[in-house]
Formats: structure tokens, sequence, C-alpha cells
């Protein structure tokens, strides 16, 4: 009857005010001039109106910026993931992308398709977006500073990012004797090029060179904080010389620039005395998720725009207030967490690849077309190395540091990928640069991070780091030390669970080593240790439960299937257990079929097929990862597939064939578990007639008569799968049960795979 009404009412009501409607519009027409509109009418067809609407359409400055977002987005991430899989960062992806779009490829290719997504008046726009993106980062990169860890490593971190900048600071301006001649732009002083050239050689990028620390597992070690330190140190100096650079091509002489750089001063002092002391009581009082109103953050976006304003209209430019603004935001690290996490994906995810193709639609790289160009090219990139690398290195071995770690920080330090182009775009939009030189330095950009991470490979390989073993001890030939990979927390909960179960219950023989890997595109200087904290609290809770102990492991990476391998083959562990989803097909050949995953294929299967090891499409049961995780793991392998596994007392164990005989070893341990019933299942009983084998069931059940059960039938029925907790099952065991499509495979419980 409700619904009756319902629509008795909504009839009613939309005829009457459809009627109304109508005869307002009808009325309305009497009022119109006959003769304009047949006119109008008359010269166009409605299909001439359409197109000439639709071509306007395409043509809007608003559509045509989206288009260039959605294109810039696209293709940054294509070249993002293809550097990400031949080890190299995602920044270096992401510059490539813009030059791709710019006229160096697209534009000298495809001129049509240039000239359609990147018309020559839509760039103001997309530049001064591109600005907008760039002030909201580098007032992130401001927040990842930590000014506490600067005080407690400054003399050393001085020393070397000073050493660091003044040897590649007068390459460079020796570099410009050289260069001025030829290639400085009209009406630019010799003090202002040689100065420009001078810092673009000096910077140091640090977002990328923290990625890679993180991705290398150093953020945590002595190492890593004195270069995060360096690198820190480095990026305020150079700041602070380029401002004052800045200053000068500006007025023009350095005695006028002395006004500038004293009102930079004051502004400096203002934001450090006045400003700072303001928002860390601010900051101290809201310091919790809830407390981060619309109002709050208001006030801080507010600061950010106002000392970004202020040093544009100083005149050394709006970036570095944007930096300053996030050097003086509250110290409180969890108030930085949050507000990180309000503005970094839209900064790095939606604007500052903006940036990136702004600067490739800037480098033509075509305008290098004579061999005395490339030469100066060679002379930038060298110059560059050689002060960077060797002025660091140097440095780092003055303060006493190994020769490991000093070459290390010379690599480090020799990276330059976004903070260069950030500059470079400075000196390109003041003037400094000519197109030919700034083509130079983005070329110079993209070699001295690209060289990085080779070089780190180069240093491990001759110069390699303490083993595995030296920072871990090995343990008894008695303990079963079990590593158990998690990539979810609630995971991880139920893999401590089942893990606890095979260990000894002897306290001196327990060992279980949790591990994580995180992304390390997802964590940043800030939220590192509280991400750590959350993600093993529920491990920590269930740990505290079961009146047990772990060793935690936490590693950003950037390939987490490789780090895997590594650590269980260098780590002397007797198992590595690792957790899938429910789906079996997940991931597999027929699974992108049916349309389970779309993942692409990984670089390792691609490199087997090139070498002709494997088929290009996956086959198997499991995921790529989990497929190339078991044929690379030295251990036994096992993998958890967990439905609903609350708790572990009724284990099943099917034997099929002889060589299922490797489970018992499990089945040993399982066994002497109070409280936990092992039924094992020999249908054919062909496992049990082997004389080794049945000797050691006998002794099994010898052991642990009220824990061990023998059955000798198939009893995989659906009452009896369903009273188990877990089943485990040798992995040959399991492949032939998925490809024989065996209908017990849907009632069964939690599933402990293992490959012996």
């Amino acid at each position: 009857m409700k619904n009756i009404r319902n629509v008795l009412f909504y009839s009613i009501t939309i005829g009457i005010f459809s009627a109304l409607l109508y005869f307002f519009i009808r009325q309305g027409t009497f009022l119109e001039k006959a003769g304009q509109i047949t006119q109008k009418q008359t010269t166009t067809s409605s299909w001439e109106q359409f197109t000439d609407t639709f071509g306007h359409n395409i043509h809007h400055p608003l559509a045509t910026l989206l288009l260039q977002i959605v294109t810039i987005i696209i293709v940054a991430r294509l070249f993002g993931w293809v550097c990400k899989a031949i080890g190299q960062p995602t920044v270096i992806g992401e510059i490539a992308a813009g030059i791709f779009l710019g006229p160096s490829v697209l534009g000298m290719f495809y001129p049509e398709v240039s000239a359609l997504i990147f018309p020559a008046n839509s760039l103001g726009n997309l530049q001064f977006l591109s600005q907008v993106g760039l002030i909201l980062f580098m007032f992130i990169i401001g927040m990842e500073l930590d000014l506490n860890v600067l005080k407690t490593k400054a003399q050393e971190a001085i020393v070397i990012s000073h050493a660091s900048i003044i040897l590649p600071f007068a390459l460079g301006v020796g570099l410009a004797l050289y260069m001025y001649t030829d290639f400085a732009p009209e009406n630019i002083s010799f003090l202002s090029f040689s100065l420009f050239i001078g810092i673009a050689l000096s910077i140091t990028a640090f977002p990328v060179l923290a990625r890679i620390v993180q991705e290398r597992g150093l953020s945590r070690t002595r190492l890593g904080m004195m270069v995060i330190t360096c690198a820190a140190t480095d990026d305020i100096t150079a700041w602070c010389i380029l401002a004052a650079v800045i200053a000068i091509v500006k007025a023009g002489e350095f005695v006028s620039a002395i006004y500038t750089i004293l009102l930079a001063a004051g502004y400096v002092i203002v934001m450090l005395k006045v400003v700072k002391p303001l928002l860390k009581r601010i900051g101290d009082h809201y310091a919790y998720r809830e407390g981060l109103t619309k109002p709050v953050v208001a006030v801080f976006f507010l600061m950010l725009l106002l000392s970004s304003y202020c040093t544009e209209i100083i005149g050394i430019h709006a970036l570095f207030g944007a930096f300053m603004a996030g050097v003086i935001m509250p110290v409180n690290q969890r108030f930085r967490n949050i507000f990180i996490e309000k503005v970094e994906d839209v900064s790095l995810v939606l604007l500052l690849p903006l940036f990136f193709v702004f600067t490739g639609l800037r480098t033509q790289i075509g305008l290098l077309n004579d061999p005395h160009l490339w030469w100066v090219t060679g002379l930038i990139i060298a110059a560059a190395v050689t002060g960077k690398f060797i002025g660091s290195t140097v440095a780092a071995r003055f303060v006493k540091q190994s020769w490991r770690d000093s070459l290390i920080i010379g690599s480090l330090m020799n990276t330059r990928g976004l903070m260069e182009l950030v500059v470079l775009n400075i000196g390109y939009d003041i003037g400094v640069l000519s197109p030919e030189i700034f083509a130079m330095m983005v070329i110079m950009a993209l070699a001295t991070t690209c060289m990085t991470g080779p070089a780190l490979d180069l240093i491990d390989k001759f110069l390699p780091g303490p083993k595995w073993d030296d920072i871990h001890p090995v343990h008894e030939p008695s303990r079963f030390s079990v590593l158990i990979a998690f990539a979810s927390p609630q995971g991880g909960r139920k893999m401590l669970r089942l893990a606890d179960k095979l260990v000894s219950k002897q306290p001196d023989e327990q060992q279980i080593t949790a591990l994580h890997l995180s992304p390390s595109s997802y964590l940043n200087q800030v939220n590192t240790e509280e991400y750590q904290y959350e993600t093993f609290r529920p491990i920590n809770e269930e740990a505290h439960e079961l009146n047990t102990t772990f060793t935690s492991l936490f590693k950003p990476s950037q390939s987490i299937e490789h780090d895997i391998i590594e650590i269980a083959n260098e780590g002397d562990f007797d198992m590595l257990m690792i957790g899938i989803g429910r789906s079996v097909f997940e991931g597999t050949f027929l699974g992108k079929i049916l349309g389970f995953t779309s993942k692409f294929v990984s670089r390792e299967r691609l490199f087997d097929t090139i070498t002709g090891k494997e088929k290009l499409f996956h086959s198997d049961v499991f995921d790529e990862r989990t497929t190339h995780i078991i044929r690379s793991v030295k251990v036994p392998v096992g993998i958890l597939i967990e439905k609903n596994l609350e708790q572990v007392r009724n284990v099943f164990m099917p034997l099929f064939t002889p060589e299922d005989r490797r489970l018992l070893p499990f089945a040993e341990r399982l066994s002497t578990v109070s409280g936990l019933r092992m039924t094992i299942m020999d249908p054919s009983q062909t496992v049990s007639q082997h004389a080794e084998t049945g000797e050691a069931l006998d002794a099994l059940q010898e052991k642990s008569p009220e824990n061990v059960t023998m059955l000798y039938e198939n009893v995989l029925e659906k009452d009896f799968l369903q009273g188990q907790d877990l089943m485990v099952i040798s992995l040959e065991s399991w492949i032939k049960a998925v490809e024989s499509h065996s209908v017990w495979l849907s009632n069964s419980p939690s599933v402990l795979i293992i490959r012996s």
C-alpha cells in the first residue's frame, strides 16, 4: 500500500509540474523575436551546430587541461613502472615520461598529436598548475626534515655536505668560463651565469636519496641516518645559496642584491622566532586525527601560501617559502604524519607529474645536434659527478667513516633527481639558462640519478657489508626457526598462531621472525615509525595471548619477492611461511581469463621467457610472485591459504604419494603440542607400506598415542573436512588436486601447503 501511495504521489507531482513548465515555455516563445530565431536556424544545419559545439568543447582550455592531466598521469605511471622494474627510482621514469611527451620524441615524430594535447597557448595553465604541485611538494620535503636529527650529527654532516657543495660549485663556476661565450643568454652577466651553473651542479635530491636509503634497508642504520642528515643539511644549505643566487640574478649586481638578501634574512628570522612557536602551540593542541578539522588545516595552508607569497615578492622564489613553511611545522611526528597524508597523494600523484612533463616540454634534446654540444654535455656530467662524489667521499673519509661507507655516501649524495629539475626550471624562468644548456642539464640530472643504484651495487660487490649471520647469530642446530613473511597485519597474526605450534615450546629453542616488507613508495621519513608500529601491533597482541616471543623485521622494499627470497636464503631459517588469498586460481592464467587479476607479467618471468626457461603466460596454481618465491627459496616453504583460522586444534594431513613422507617431520612437531589432535590419512596405504615411512608412522603413534590418529581410507567428506581447523598437504599433492578439480577442495579448511 505504501509503495502505491509513493508511485501515485510521484506521478501526480511530475505530471502537474511538467505541464506547468510546458505552459511557461510556451508563453515565453511569444516573447521571442521570430526573425532572429529564423535567421539563426536557417544559417547552419543541426549537425553543423553539433560539430561546431563539439569542436569548441574539445579545444576549450579546461578540456585541454584535463586531457593533459590524464595523459601525463598514465604515461608517468607507465614509465615509472618500467624504471622500477629495472631497479631505477620511479622519478627517473617520470622525468623520462616528460621528455617522451615533449618535442624531443612526441613532438618530433607525431607533431599533430603533440599539438592536440599540448597546444602552445595551453602551456601557461599547465605551468601554473605544476607550480602549485611543486609548492605542495616542497612543503612536504620541509616537513620530512627532522631538525633534531640534524643537531645530533651536525658536525660530521656539515663537513660532508658542505664539502659536497663547495667542490662541485667551484667546478661549475670554472666550467662557466668555458661555456659563457657560446651558451649564456644575452644580457646575462658572467656572475649570474656562473653562480647558477655552480648551484645546479651542487644540488642533492633529498627525496630520491631518502627513498633509495629506505629501499636498501639502511634507514635504521648508522650509515643511513648519517647520509640522510648529510642530504638534509645539503638541501638547507643549497636552498639558502640558491635564494641568494636568485636575488643576485634578479638584481643584476651583487650590491643591489644585498637588500634582497637582507629582506630574506629578516623573513627567515620571523619564521623561526615568531611563526614557528605559534604553530607549535597549535600543533601540540591538535595532534590527533579528529583534531585536524577544516579550520585548523586552513590555518596551516594559509601559512604555507603566505610564506610562498612573501618569498616570491622578496625575490627568492615561492618554492623557498614552501620549503621553509614545511621546516617550521610542529615537530610532533604524529601531527606531521597526519598532515603529510592529507597533502602527499594529491601532490605526488596528481600535480607533481605535471611538473615533470612541463620540464620535458621545455627540454629540446634535438637542439644538441652537434658533436661539440654532446662534448659539453659530457663535461657537465663529469664535473657534476667528480665534484659531488669525490667531495662527499673524501669528506666522509676525513671524519673517520670507513671506505665502504664513504663511497656509499658519495654515491648517494651524487643523486640529483627532482631537486635538480626544480633548480633548472627556476634558472630557465629567470632567463639564466638557454634552451641548449637546459637540455644538457636535464640529461646530467638523469645520468647522475641513474648511476646511483648501479654504483651502490658495485660497492656491495667489491666491498661487501656484514653478512646476515654477523647481524643475526645463527641459531642452535636443535632449534626450529620459522620466518613468517606477511602482508596484512591480520594475516601475520594467523601465521604467528600457526608458527607457534611448529616451534618447540621450550623458551631457549623457540625462534620466530616476523617479516613485513612495505613498498617504499608508501613510506616517507615521517610516517615509517608509526607505520611499523601499527603493522606489528596485532602480531604483538597475538604473541602476548600465546605467551610467546618473536623477532620483528621491517623493511621498505622495491621488490618484495626478491627481498623475501634473499632474507630467507641468507638468514639460515628452517622454514619460510607466506600467505596467499583464498582463491586458488587468483593470479593464474585461468584467473586472468576469468578476470580475477590483472597484474603485469613479472620481470623475472619476462627474463626467463627471453632466456627460454619458461613460457610467458603463467599456468601455475599460484600467482607469479608466490611461484617465484617457491622456486627460489632454499629452505622448506609453507604457503598458508587462510580460511578463518581462529584456532589450531584439529589438524589433518593426507599422504597421497610415497614422496609425501617428507611431511612427517612437520607432523612430529605438531603431534607434540598439547591439546592438538593430529589425523594422518593414507588412503592407498602405499605410503605406510614403505619401510622407513611405516616405521616413522609407528614411532609417531607410540610417542603421542593420544594426539595422533591414522586413517587408511578416503575420508575427504564435507562433514569431516568442516570439523578440521587446518589441512597440511605437500605442494605436489596440492597441485594435482587443483589440476584435477577435486570436489573436496571447496570444503577444505585452512590449508598449509609445504614444499619440502
